[in-house]
């Protein structure tokens, strides 16, 4: 042990000039004291943080609540043309629904197109319904709305028929196979 502090004697020896050694200033201590209770003006940056966040919240939250609202159904003025848009769309929902039940690995692309076709359907519809509430219920509007309804109905009628025609025809030639 003695030789290592012998070492380190030496070391503090050869750099003993060259220490970095300044006396403070007498006052180092009030000032010091002087700076330590000196009160710094708090900034008043979180006031205008919380306000910005808080508006954020208030915005999202509106947002949120006006999206969840549900689109108001259109009412059509005469007790006839309820019933027939609703007598409709019940079935159609009914033809939807077989149409889903059809869905196979072999259907699948002749349903995805139906389902297309009746975006398509839906579409033309729509505007329809545009057109009754801008100009009201005619002859030729309501003509138009029934003509629309009539060809879905249809046309999903014919789909599941030709499901069906393929699912016969698949059936038959295992059979002649087997």
């Amino acid at each position: 042990m003695k030789k290592k502090n012998d070492n380190l004697d030496e070391l503090f020896k050869k750099f003993e000039n060259q220490w970095d050694v300044q006396e403070m200033n007498t006052n180092h201590q009030l000032d010091f004291l002087n700076k330590l209770n000196q009160k710094q003006p708090k900034k008043k940056k979180y006031a205008v943080w919380s306000i910005a966040a808080s508006i954020v919240i208030l915005l999202g939250v509106s947002v949120f609540y006006n999206n969840n609202e549900k689109p108001k159904e259109f009412k059509f003025t005469s007790k006839e043309t309820k019933q027939t848009d609703s007598i409709f769309s019940i079935l159609i929902e009914n033809e939807l629904v077989k149409l889903k039940e059809k869905s196979s690995p072999e259907n699948e692309q002749i349903i995805n197109d139906a389902l297309k076709q009746m975006k398509v359907f839906d579409a033309d519809y729509e505007k329809i319904i545009k057109e009754v509430q801008k100009n009201g219920e005619n002859k030729q509007i309501i003509y138009a709305m029934i003509s629309n309804l009539q060809t879905r109905i249809s046309f999903l009628q014919t789909v599941l028929q030709r499901i069906e025609e393929n699912e016969k025809l698949k059936n038959t030639t295992h059979e002649e196979i087997l």
